[in-house]
């Protein structure tokens, strides 16, 4: 499902993000339903609110219904055709082979750092060996993550002295532009003075000149 949502979502018809793909995946994952319905909901509720939303639901379970309805008439009959089956065992091996590519297209825009690995070995392992539930899993990677990639700025003790910093620098450069105005300031009142003092100078010496 992830390769037919990157291709058609995102090359074709652009219209969301890879994060956003992500985002829905994750929370279709956990929702009640098929994960291709759900996101499907998700889009088209963003390209058209709830109008939207209940169309691409409808657009893509209505097929699904009608398809599997002819296939189930027929499948007993071809199910245990030797070409049939041994088509069957072929898509599941492109199936794999497209998962495969898509986590490595994924993995260099999700894995950003040592943190991100962290994360996927843990979930790997509770899937894999303890067979964990995923909303189980999708809800301990969301905290991991808040825990992990929050920004510093209005939690603990580290964002106090940060805030504290922050407040110093801006006191710091506040204090330089008071000086640097003053200095200014100051320049230009001794410029003002010398042209006076050059003005009534020459004024003097006209005076005494004319005299």
């Amino acid at each position: 499902m992830m390769p037919v949502l990157q291709r058609e979502l995102i090359r074709k018809r652009n219209w969301i993000s890879m994060d956003e793909v992500m985002d829905y995946y994750a929370v279709a994952q956990i929702t009640p339903g098929i994960i291709a319905v759900n996101v499907a909901t998700f889009v088209g509720f963003k390209r058209n609110g709830i109008i939207g939303g209940i169309t691409a639901t409808i657009g893509l379970v209505l097929p699904g219904i009608i398809l599997m309805t002819i296939i189930s008439v027929f499948f007993r009959q071809f199910a245990e055709i030797e070409i049939v089956r041994h088509a069957f065992t072929g898509i599941r091996v492109v199936v794999c082979a497209l998962i495969f590519d898509t986590i490595i297209k994924l993995q260099k825009s999700v894995i950003q750092n040592y943190k991100s690995v962290i994360i996927v070995i843990c979930v790997f392992v509770l899937s894999a060996v303890f067979s964990l539930s995923p909303v189980l899993i999708i809800t301990g990677s969301a905290i991991a993550g808040f825990i992990f990639f929050r920004p510093v700025s209005g939690y603990g003790f580290a964002a106090k002295e940060k805030n504290k910093t922050e407040s110093g620098n801006v006191s710091k450069s506040s204090n330089e532009k008071e000086n640097s105005n003053e200095k200014e300031n100051s320049n230009e009142n001794e410029s003002s003075n010398e042209t006076e003092n050059n003005n009534e100078n020459m004024n003097n010496n006209e005076t005494e000149s004319g005299k």
